[in-house]
């Protein structure tokens, strides 16, 4: 989408209203996320929180904080950057990107590219193994967008490259993926799969004739605003899909409030309502990373005391307080409360997680 060049008094009116984006059409200027006025409660609560995460029990170095945004109503109320981070500076996502990649699945359902019931091998028939056991037949896309493609373990794609060359070209990650296990039958049992993302990546490269990062940038990037990312990509030029993806805070924010907004930005429908439902629903229950769900009553995990057990969705965890987030190793979350319209971004570097919750409960989640 391209826009005209914003005339002198409307650039005057953005700096006066504070808006962050502007840009203007023929006939309507468009804001992105505007500023709303500094709220004490809401700052004093931003302070608090950063200050615990600096004085937990284990080590006051396990949690570094890098950026807080709150967004409430659609603008945004509290914004900070710490430890060398700025707002301009991307900032890796790491599993978050798997959101992202589900978008794009949705948005390509929604063209009539591909449906979730279509069979994984369908896509890929030269890439198959000699022999196709019946559960990797049976394994269709929505088992790969809930982590229900029936794999005991998560692919270890790095177990079959050069150990010389990590990125060897001729490894073909979708053929080590359909070439690893398939003990259970999918949609049963769920495991947190990373490269069943990069697989759904591979398929709406494949379905679309576009990389993931090309097909988002038109639909999804540029109507938000968010310049052209960096996306990391296999030795076969597809985008990781599961991680790779670099944003900045403010990006973040932005997917928060379109899921807010049911998919509407700027009076453009670019995502599906009910795609963003979906994805954003218990769809299955889970488990946290590298943790059997079977093993949980063992380890002592539930839906008290864990936020990862709360359930999953397409790409996308339920959260505790009627919410749910985006979520990305060592602390990068988007959080959306529609009881409350409010978006919560933060990035982190951190190596605790529960723990890192429940700060977030109890400092900010009482000012959202």
């Amino acid at each position: 989408m391209k826009f005209a060049f914003l005339t002198v008094a409307a650039l005057v009116a953005a700096l006066v209203t504070g808006c962050s984006k502007t840009a203007q059409t023929e006939n309507t200027e468009i804001v992105d996320l505007p500023r709303g006025e500094s709220v004490e409660a809401i700052e004093k609560a931003v302070d608090s929180f950063v200050e615990a995460t600096r004085t937990v029990p284990v080590s006051p170095d396990s949690i570094t904080i890098h950026s807080v945004m709150i967004i409430k109503h659609g603008k945004v109320l509290s914004e900070h950057w710490y430890n060398g981070q700025a707002a301009d500076m991307p900032h890796k996502m790491f599993s978050v990107s798997k959101t992202f990649t589900a978008t794009a699945v949705g948005m390509a359902i929604e063209e009539g590219k591909l449906a979730l019931t279509d069979k994984v091998i369908s896509f890929f028939p030269d890439k198959v193994p000699a022999e196709v056991s019946e559960n990797l037949a049976a394994m269709s896309v929505r088992d790969l967008l809930t982590m229900t493609c029936g794999h005991d373990s998560e692919p270890q794609i790095s177990r079959f490259l050069d150990p010389d060359n990590v990125d060897s070209p001729d490894l073909d990650w979708v053929k080590a993926f359909l070439a690893w296990p398939v003990d259970h039958k999918p949609g049963e049992y769920y495991l947190y799969n990373s490269f069943g993302t990069y697989m759904l990546s591979a398929i709406v490269q494949k379905v679309t004739g576009e990389k993931i990062i090309d097909y988002l940038n038109t639909r999804l990037f540029e109507p938000l605003h968010i310049k052209r990312p960096v996306w990391d990509e296999s030795p076969q030029g597809i985008c990781c899909g599961g991680w790779g993806l670099n944003l900045t805070t403010e990006d973040m924010g932005k997917m928060g409030q379109l899921f807010l907004q049911k998919g509407m930005w700027n009076g453009k429908q670019l995502v599906s309502a009910e795609w963003l439902k979906e994805m954003s629903s218990y769809q299955v229950p889970s488990a946290p990373s590298g943790t059997r769900f079977e093993d949980l009553e063992k380890v002592g995990l539930n839906k008290d005391n864990n936020e990862w057990v709360q359930g999953y969705g397409y790409q996308m965890w339920v959260s505790r307080h009627n919410s749910f987030r985006a979520d990305g190793y060592a602390g990068q979350y988007f959080m959306v409360f529609p009881d409350r319209d409010a978006v919560l971004v933060l990035t982190t570097s951190s190596s605790l997680y529960q723990p890192y919750m429940e700060i977030i409960w109890e400092h900010l989640l009482p000012v959202l």
